[in-house]
């Protein structure tokens, strides 16, 4: 079997983010880091998204350990552990990481050429900017989930022509913020396939996404809202979300809103924009965000029960959150000459988690 020597595109992507590797500085404080990534299929409105985390990767802790998680059509879920903290891998200076289940190679785990991956591990999963396949099955399930594709990434998260931008500001290059957040791309271009319970779904240049999170621990509350795919305007791309985290040792409300249009970006932060919201316990998200230049105004609503996902806590990995990816979103970004761009999707993206959620979150 050979081993690839590593493209030199993962060390010289233009539209690789800050934060884009992995984390862990290999000391056994309490540490977690997970991955994001999402295709959505809109010729028959369904989604598929990836969701990968690894906590206390040093070993021997209680909740030291790997998962993947899989939200697919119609919102159905499935969850796989990986106990094993030493078959998983994360490269340092670029978007790269795996964990292997089965398999019966007797290497310390890496990055593998697509065609050895497919042949020798049985279970698990490898992704990079590019590159993503995997193979999970679980005792519910009576054939393995599989998926093999490649992305072309399309945004970052930034103006395309210029040096990406950390999500959270320069300042989350340190450890200030619990936990940091990295948008790794906004926006791309999928093509492959997807086996799930039974059906293949294959398809070409669908709109793909992808994030991360890392740290000592998760936001106490957060809400988030994102979609790739509007209605007429193949080109527009919007994430935004807000939470009560950690800064050193206060707690703070924020909130943000990033958009891509066109070929430039629109951020509203809290350094450079009034970010107001109102999030339902569950159906309704509303924000608002003006600055000097621009205005937008976010609405998403579902009428779906959504699903149940798990993230990492202060006691392992447990069920808080809850997701839909069938969401109706309407989006509306104006200037002071007038409105750059209204649009509308039933493919969003939108989510609660943390608590608590006995009523309505708006903004102080």
């Amino acid at each position: 079997m050979n081993l690839p020597p590593l493209a030199s595109e993962y060390y010289h992507n233009p539209l690789q983010t800050p934060h884009s590797g992995y984390h862990w500085d290999g000391n056994s404080d309490r540490f977690f880091e997970g991955w994001y990534f999402r295709v959505t299929l809109p010729e028959i409105g369904e989604t598929f998204a990836f969701m990968y985390s690894i906590e206390d990767p040093i070993g021997g802790q209680p909740h030291s350990g790997g998962a993947a998680q899989i939200l697919g059509p119609a919102d159905q879920y499935l969850c796989r552990t990986f106990p094993e903290v030493d078959n998983f891998w994360a490269a340092k200076d670029y978007l790269g990481l795996g964990h292997w289940g089965k398999t019966p190679l007797q290497i310390k785990p890496r990055l593998l050429a697509a065609k050895d991956f497919l042949t020798q591990i049985q279970e698990g999963y490898q992704v990079t900017a590019t590159l993503h396949q995997g193979s999970l099955q679980t005792l519910e399930q009576a054939q393995p989930c599989r998926w093999h594709y490649q992305t072309r990434p399309v945004y970052g998260w930034g103006n395309p022509k210029q040096w990406q931008q950390s999500t959270a500001g320069w300042l989350s290059s340190f450890q200030i913020f619990e936990p940091g957040w990295q948008i790794l791309m906004a926006h791309g271009l999928a093509t492959g396939w997807i086996e799930w319970q039974g059906q293949r779904y294959e398809f070409v240049d669908a709109p793909a996404y992808s994030e991360k999170n890392w740290g000592r621990s998760f936001p106490q509350k957060w809400f988030w809202l994102n979609c790739n795919r509007f209605s007429d305007e193949s080109d527009l791309a919007l994430t935004a979300g807000g939470g009560r985290r950690k800064v050193l040792w206060t707690m703070e409300e924020v909130a943000m809103v990033g958009i891509h249009y066109r070929g430039r970006f629109y951020e509203f932060v809290p350094w450079n924009s009034e970010v107001s919201w109102q999030i339902s316990p569950w159906g309704e998200w509303q924000m608002q965000a003006i600055n000097s230049e621009f205005r937008v105004k976010l609405t998403g609503k579902t009428d779906l029960a959504g699903t149940g996902l798990r993230a990492p806590t202060e006691e392992g990995l447990r069920y808080c959150c809850r997701d839909t990816m069938k969401g109706l979103l309407s989006l509306e970004l104006s200037s002071t000459q007038g409105t750059i761009v209204a649009a509308t999707s039933e493919l969003g993206g939108l989510e609660i988690g943390g608590s608590p959620w006995d009523q309505d979150w708006l903004s102080i």
